[in-house]
């Protein structure tokens, strides 16, 4: 008995040890992640960012050479003549170039859609950036001009280094107003110029909608090889007195829909994606996590935002920027003002003043002559600016691609050499043997 007692001690002992340098190596390796950035180390991060894009690539080749048959097949089928479509001349170029463009319509808003779900890297929302503005310019457009033909085509919109041809466009160029006007404002209705945006909408929400998927596949990835996903994990440990009142109440929330989860199905989804919602990466996180299928999560999904909370966008932003909107305010007021005693006698002047300001608003661009295009060439202006922001963010999105790609490789590393020290430990070997 004494001998027993005797080995166990330093075989306990040799134990805590080895738990003591595995818990050290661990530290030191969250750690290492953690500096693994552009920021502080450039040159570490590119390389292992280089050498998970060589693996990709690798994998990549492995995978074609797999399927060759496959890839052949599409070759001579698909790519042989759509080259020879693109560098042939004949009636045909000019239906080739009009899929070109509907093409790269397709793919830039779809893209945009994208973009928006994942947040460009800090969760700047591309509806802000792009489709919001466009809706409300080419409403104030056709309020100004009274017709709402102004497309040459429906890819006449908003697109990377190209802006639309009727934005610069004067109205005499488009013909005679088509809707009746009046007290000098025109009347469109929501419901016709709804038509002439819609598709752009629809295509920036399917985008929104693909761009939810990979938090459900990664989730779902993390369920079938039996581990739980960080952030899963995150909304087990209790708040901390240290976080602010906003991320507090976003945690709290999170934690209620994590305790909820038996009842995400269809219907949840489909009303947590129709609504603009923060936390819907956590309910693609859930879905994975707890086994929703995936066709039912991506048809609610994409019936949610490509078409639900698509339109509440676009009516919300053709209404504002409609003139019936500005008329249906001035009778509101001018209904208020009548019913406040003592204010009848200055409410000519307030209508007045309303209507000045509505045919500011409503007014067509003034045009400015080539010599003080010059003087302005280099002033700052909106575009400059917004272009600037815009390009900004892309870069600091690519910055956040190159640090997650290198710090995922690095990871993996970690976690094989991890294994070894776990393997090679004394205790693993006194187990086996």
């Amino acid at each position: 008995m004494g001998r027993r007692k005797a080995t166990a001690g330093p075989a306990r002992g040799s134990s805590r040890a080895d738990h003591g340098v595995i818990s050290e190596i661990r530290e030191k390796h969250k750690l290492e992640l953690e500096n693994l950035t552009l920021t502080k180390h450039p040159f570490r991060t590119l390389h292992f960012f280089n050498l998970a894009m060589l693996q990709y690539l690798k994998r990549s080749a492995a995978y074609i050479l797999s399927k060759r048959a496959l890839f052949v097949l599409l070759t001579v089928m698909v790519v042989i003549p759509g080259v020879a479509l693109l560098v042939t001349d004949g009636l045909h170029k000019k239906h080739v170039q009009e899929f070109l463009n509907y093409a790269r319509f397709v793919l830039w808003w779809v893209s945009l859609g994208v973009a928006s779900s994942i947040g460009l890297g800090s969760g700047l929302h591309t509806f802000v950036l792009y489709l919001g503005p466009h809706i409300a310019l080419f409403t104030i457009k056709a309020v100004q001009c009274g017709r709402v033909d102004l497309k040459t085509a429906p890819y006449d919109t908003i697109l990377l280094k190209q802006a639309p041809s009727w934005l610069d466009k004067k109205c005499s160029e488009f013909g005679s107003p088509m809707y009746p006007s009046s007290d000098h404002s025109v009347m469109i209705p929501v419901f016709d110029l709804l038509p002439q945006v819609q598709l752009e909408a629809v295509l920036w929400g399917i985008g929104t909608a693909l761009g939810e998927l990979p938090p459900y596949f990664i989730s779902r990835a993390a369920r079938l090889s039996g581990s739980e996903l960080e952030a899963v994990k995150e909304l087990d440990v209790a708040p901390s007195s240290e976080d602010g009142p906003i991320a507090s109440t976003v945690n709290r929330t999170k934690r209620w829909l994590l305790s909820h989860s038996q009842h995400l199905n269809f219907f949840t989804i489909l009303i947590l994606a129709s609504v603009p919602n923060p936390l819907f990466d956590l309910a693609g996180i859930m879905c994975g996590q707890f086994g929703i299928p995936f066709w039912e999560f991506f048809f609610a999904t994409l019936i949610g935002k490509a078409i639900i909370k698509t339109h509440i966008q676009t009516l919300f932003i053709i209404s504002l920027c409609n003139n019936q909107l500005l008329y249906f305010m001035e009778k509101e007021l001018i209904w208020i003002f009548e019913h406040i005693p003592g204010f009848s006698a200055t409410l000519p002047s307030v209508i007045a003043k309303l209507h000045s300001a509505k045919e500011k608003y409503l007014s067509p661009p003034v045009t400015v002559s080539p010599s003080q295009m010059e003087d302005k060439q280099w002033n700052f202006s909106f575009a400059l600016v917004w272009n600037t922001v815009v390009w900004l963010v892309l870069v600091n999105f690519f910055i956040k691609i190159v640090t997650s790609t290198a710090q995922d490789y690095r990871k993996r590393q970690q976690d094989i050499e991890m294994e070894l020290i776990t393997d090679s430990s004394p205790q693993n070997h006194s187990k086996t043997n």
